[in-house]
């Protein structure tokens, strides 16, 4: 048994009962939902249990926060309402004067974070190709305190060499915070190559049915970036539901099947859009063409990703014109659930305002989720979609 197929079944049995014990009144199995909002005090005002009000702990957060502990292999883990209060969080524990080191790919909502409240609160950015150790390296100054960084990126798949940058923010005194939601844990271990944090947009993979909107970040040390997360998730309100929590746990227990499935879907989908007429270019870290293929292979284990990206030719009308005609993949944003979408990036709502590194979304991109349906009825659907772009193209254009 190859070592990374090893660790990946070892990851099923952890996912299945990583923080989970029969409840003590009824030996439940299933985890109850707490619902109660306040608990009792003992008669000399102390909280035995642990838990006094639900804004600051709640027995559902505190066992998926256990459980993401685990499976990351952290010290402390901090569930928020949603992936983008978990990055806040994060973002938290820099101060007035600080610098952050992002890419020019970086996800979407975490420029508009940093470039609006970031900017407030007295945050500098400087922008770089995180996947250039020399350019990182060269522009930490006295003033750099973290490097942010999303492995695999989002639109672009890129993968970053984590434990790479990870020396280099040791050697200069700066956090390293990895946004791993594209891979989760079961693919990836930021925290083992040396990151300080990693951070999940829990709504995608981790929950993995599009029903719940969740963020969870887990610290290698109980520090200040972790003190600063817990403190802004309970000062700002961005505390989650005892139910989200609930669907959130239940969720990452089957994620190790899950995201191998779609990684193997993902990879015989990239291959064939790679091969087809109308893809002008293909952005999957698993095609030995990546230019990120040696990092990935390296770091990431048991697949690539479910998540696949390509450049359609013929530009925004074709691309436009090719989910106009999906049959199968659902035309909807978001991505890590069991059913496949497919979306025009550019035409998003969430793309009108600037992100504030300088990346243009480009306009005969898709992405693609890839759920689990069968792979071949996936391929079929884009076929017969890019297709269908292609006749309407020739009679627009009067060929």
């Amino acid at each position: 048994m190859a070592p990374k197929d090893l660790i990946n079944k070892q990851m099923r049995t952890r996912a299945v009962h990583a923080g989970r014990d029969p409840e003590a009144a009824t030996g439940a199995v299933v985890p109850p939902i707490h619902l109660s909002t306040t608990f009792e005090r003992d008669p000399d005002g102390g909280y035995p249990r642990g838990f006094a009000y639900s804004t600051f702990a709640n027995p559902n957060r505190h066992a998926l926060e256990a459980a993401m502990t685990q499976l990351e292999g952290g010290a402390a883990a901090v569930a928020s309402a949603s992936g983008m209060a978990a990055i806040a969080g994060v973002l938290s524990g820099l101060s007035r004067g600080d610098r952050i080191i992002v890419s020019y790919d970086l996800f979407q909502g975490t420029a508009r974070l940093l470039n609006d409240q970031g900017r407030q609160w007295g945050v500098e950015i400087d922008v770089v190709d995180i996947c250039d150790l020399t350019q990182v390296a060269a522009t930490i100054t006295p003033k750099t305190r973290m490097i942010w960084v999303d492995s695999p990126s989002n639109p672009l798949m890129r993968v970053a060499d984590i434990a790479a940058l990870a020396e280099v923010a040791k050697a200069k005194g700066c956090y390293l915070a990895v946004d791993s939601t594209f891979a989760t844990f079961a693919l990836q271990k930021p925290l083992a190559l040396g990151a300080d944090v990693v951070i999940h947009a829990a709504t995608k993979y981790i929950s993995g049915h599009s029903d719940v909107v969740n963020g969870l970040a887990v610290f290698g040390e109980a520090g200040h970036l972790y003190d600063r997360a817990r403190a802004f998730q309970i000062n700002v309100g961005a505390a989650p539901s005892p139910f989200d929590c609930w669907l959130v746990h239940r969720g990452l227990r089957t994620l190790p099947l899950r995201i191998v499935a779609q990684s193997e879907a993902a990879l015989a989908v990239a291959m064939a859009l790679e091969a087809h007429p109308m893809i002008e270019k293909v952005y999957y870290p698993g095609l030995p063409g990546d230019p990120t293929h040696a990092v990935a292979t390296r770091q990431m284990r048991g697949g690539y990703g479910g998540m696949v990206s390509a450049s359609v030719r013929g530009g925004r009308e074709a691309a436009l014109a090719t989910v106009a005609a999906v049959r199968l993949f659902f035309r909807a944003a978001s991505f890590g659930g069991v059913e496949s979408l497919i979306e025009h990036r550019a035409s998003s709502p969430i793309q009108t305002r600037g992100q504030g590194t300088g990346y243009v979304m480009p306009e005969d991109l898709l992405r693609l989720s890839i759920g689990l349906e069968a792979p071949d009825d996936l391929i079929a659907d884009l076929d017969q979609a890019l297709n269908t772009a292609r006749r309407n193209a020739r009679v627009s254009g009067g060929q």
